[in-house]
C-alpha cells in the first residue's frame, strides 16, 4: 500500500517538470503528506495537462456519504476493473500524483520503522492515480484520488508485499491519454517499478504522526545512510 508520501517540490518546479499549467492553486511542500490532505495532482483537460489538487481519499461519484474517502486511497491495479469504486476513473479518470519519496514501515521485533524510499537520484516521479469528482446534496464540488498500488518490486519486497505503481517517465502521456480506453492496455502500464534506481533509509519515528511535517521526519535512524536496489 501507499499510506504516506513526500512532495517536496513546490507548485512552480512541479508544474515546470512536468509541462503542465497551474491552475491557480498553490500547495507548499510536504514532507509528510497523509489521507484526507490535499495532494498536487497532473490531469489533462483537452490539449494540456494542468496542476492541480485534489483530497487523498477516493469519493466515487455515486457516494452517499464522503466518508468512504477514508478507505479508498489505494486502488489495487490488479481489481480496478472490477471494483465499483474504481473502474469508471480507470476509463475516464486518471491522473498522475507527483511525489519525490513514500514511507513505509516494516516490522522490526515489537517495533515498526518506517523507512523512507526515492529514486537514488532523488528526482520527482510519478504514481499512477484515479480521480473522481462528488457533489453534496447542496452542489459543492469536491475532487478526490487515490493511488494505484501493485505488487513490490525485488527491492521493496523486503519492506513490504505492495508498493505505489510509479510510471515511468515514457509511460506517463499514455496513462493520461483520454482516447485510451481499452483495460489490458491501461493495466499493462500498471506494474512494479524496476528496482534498481530505488533506495531505502529507516528515518525517524516523528513521520508517525501526520501532525509532523518539516525536514526533522527525514532523519536517518540510528545514523543508517540507506540501502541501494542493485
Amino acid at each position: 500500500m501507499c499510506g504516506r508520501f513526500t512532495a517536496r517540490r513546490g507548485t512552480a518546479d512541479l508544474a515546470a517538470l512536468f509541462h503542465a499549467a497551474p491552475s491557480g492553486e498553490s500547495l507548499a511542500p510536504s514532507f509528510n503528506v497523509a489521507p484526507g490532505q490535499l495532494v498536487p495532482v497532473i490531469v489533462r483537460e483537452e490539449d494540456s495537462l494542468v496542476l492541480t489538487s485534489m483530497r487523498w481519499g477516493l469519493v466515487p461519484s455515486w457516494a452517499k456519504d464522503p466518508a468512504i474517502g477514508n478507505r479508498l486511497i489505494n486502488a489495487r491495479a490488479e481489481t480496478l476493473a472490477e471494483k465499483p469504486s474504481f473502474r469508471r476513473a480507470l476509463r475516464d479518470r486518471r491522473c498522475l500524483i507527483p511525489a519525490d519519496g513514500f514511507y513505509e514501515w516494516k516490522a522490526e521485533g515489537k517495533r515498526k520503522v518506517a523507512h523512507h524510499i526515492t529514486l537514488a537520484d532523488r528526482q520527482v516521479f510519478a504514481f499512477a492515480g484515479l480521480w473522481e469528482r462528488w457533489v453534496s446534496p447542496e452542489g459543492e464540488e469536491l475532487r478526490t484520488c487515490a493511488i494505484v498500488t501493485v505488487a513490490a518490486n525485488g527491492f521493496m519486497r523486503s519492506i513490504h508485499e505492495r508498493m505505489p505503481a510509479i510510471l515511468p517517465p515514457a509511460d506517463e502521456a499514455r496513462w493520461l491519454d483520454p482516447a485510451l480506453k481499452d483495460t489490458a492496455e491501461l493495466l499493462s502500464l500498471l506494474r512494479p517499478y524496476e528496482a534498481g534506481p530505488m533506495q531505502a533509509r529507516k528515518v525517524s519515528a516523528l513521520v508517525n504522526s501526520p501532525a509532523n511535517n518539516s525536514p526533522q521526519v527525514l532523519l536517518p535512524l540510528d545514523g543508517e545512510d540507506g540501502a541501494n536496489g542493485g
